[in-house]
């Protein structure tokens, strides 16, 4: 697969884990694809930490205007639904902090077998912040990653990690181009494969040791 197709079956696969009802906030990058890929009859309402309760995509993906007062939390242009709010960021995270936001999708540095996270800095390096990142990982009920399994050939799903963290065990799933991975008390649990790699390769591109499921299966989309 190239980037774009690595991109595409992610958020493809996580889309999967919402379901209708859900508020939703929506990392920057990949996360953003997500909406795209919602099954039939699943309807969200996307939240974003700069201060927007039903948040829809970028208007100019499908010919309209864009109104620079409205952005995401990493800047880009979005739009809203009917009936959507807008408020201080100071509401929004007070919505975060109060466990109002169902799933919230987020990348990844570095992710390690206890669940811990590292998205927002690597020393030496100029980074734009750690952003809503902290209070998401605690305020969320759920947290998934959708990240690209490695990073230029180097695990990324460690045994410990080493950049600095965001928050610690707060990580529920990941979702990679190669499969699903569940965070347990035991370890990482390998729980779906794409059928284009094997258990091995999986393995191989994994610092962490992983638990193979008794009931893996492939990914279906």
């Amino acid at each position: 697969m190239d980037k774009q197709q690595i991109r595409e079956f992610i958020a493809k696969r996580a889309a999967l884990e919402v379901k209708d009802g859900d508020v939703v906030n929506l990392g920057i990058g990949l996360p953003t694809l997500i909406p795209n890929y919602l099954p039939e009859g699943v309807t969200v309402t996307i939240q974003s930490e700069n201060g927007c309760l039903g948040m829809a995509a970028d208007p100019a993906l499908s010919g309209g205007t864009r109104d620079p007062h409205w952005i995401d939390a990493g800047g880009g242009y979005i739009s809203h639904e009917a009936g959507a709010a807008s408020f201080d960021s100071a509401t929004s995270f007070g919505m975060v902090r109060g466990g109002h936001v169902n799933v919230t999708f987020l990348g990844a540095l570095e992710v390690d077998e206890k669940g811990d996270l590292a998205n927002w800095i690597i020393p030496g390096k100029r980074a734009p912040g750690m952003g809503g990142a902290m209070d998401l990982l605690v305020g969320a009920n759920r947290v998934i990653l959708t990240m690209e399994h490695t990073a230029k050939g180097n695990p990324k799903i460690l045994k410990k990690c080493r950049l600095p963290l965001t928050a610690a065990g707060q990580v529920n799933m990941i979702i990679t181009e190669m499969g699903v991975m569940n965070i347990t008390p035991e370890g990482i649990v390998l729980t779906e494969i794409n059928p284009e790699f094997t258990v091995e390769q999986i393995q191989a591109a994994t610092e962490a040791t992983l638990i193979v499921s008794p009931d893996l299966k492939e990914i279906k989309l």
